[in-house]
């Protein structure tokens, strides 16, 4: 997992082609996202993808999980309500990454990063500040909630991602008196 932290971070890269500057934030965090779950799918065996190492939820569930969670989102942001689809895919998630293939994962979650990067395109620093509810409780939002909500959740869940394979390959133990390393 190396080999993605040594490059650059995307958010060091300069500004994404065709992005408006106030969701810039929002396509760097998704964009380094992408970049991880790139590295990782070449990097991962089906066995890690369905562990769950001391009861945590397992990567394909994390994969699972941001697709799904991005689409809800992103649907929120654009004023609309979930569909029927969307709330049963809701409640198959967990289901859905101890069952698929983790090819299958990783491809629906990159492709939902990709869609979420095209709107992010087609979204005006204007729009941003728009109301918008959320959930059967219609809680309050805006689209730039939103959007950095997105981010920040997909932000967090690579971060499980990336904790919950060192402990399945035996570098998320430690030793009596060892300091956590610098990140």
């Amino acid at each position: 997992m190396h080999a993605v932290s040594n490059q650059t971070e995307a958010w060091l890269l300069g500004p994404v082609d065709g992005c408006p500057d106030g969701v810039m934030p929002v396509a760097h965090a998704l964009l380094q996202a992408r970049r991880e779950l790139v590295f990782l799918r070449g990097d991962i065996s089906e066995e890690e993808v369905r562990a769950d190492p001391g009861g945590a939820a397992p990567i394909g569930f994390h994969l699972v999980h941001i697709a799904g969670s991005l689409d809800r989102l992103f649907t929120y942001a654009r004023g609309e309500s979930l569909d029927p689809d969307q709330l049963a895919e809701l409640r198959r998630e967990a289901e859905s990454g101890r069952t698929r293939a983790p090819e299958d994962l990783f491809v629906m979650t990159l492709v939902r990063l990709d869609r979420c990067l095209e709107t992010l395109q087609a979204t005006s620093d204007d729009l941003l500040s728009q109301p918008r509810t959320v959930g059967r409780g219609q809680l309050p939002s805006t689209v730039r909630g939103l959007l950095f909500h997105a981010a920040e959740h997909t932000t967090m869940h690579i971060g499980q991602i990336r904790t919950t394979l060192k402990n399945i390959r035996g570098r998320g133990q430690r030793t009596t008196g060892q300091k956590d390393q610098p990140s």
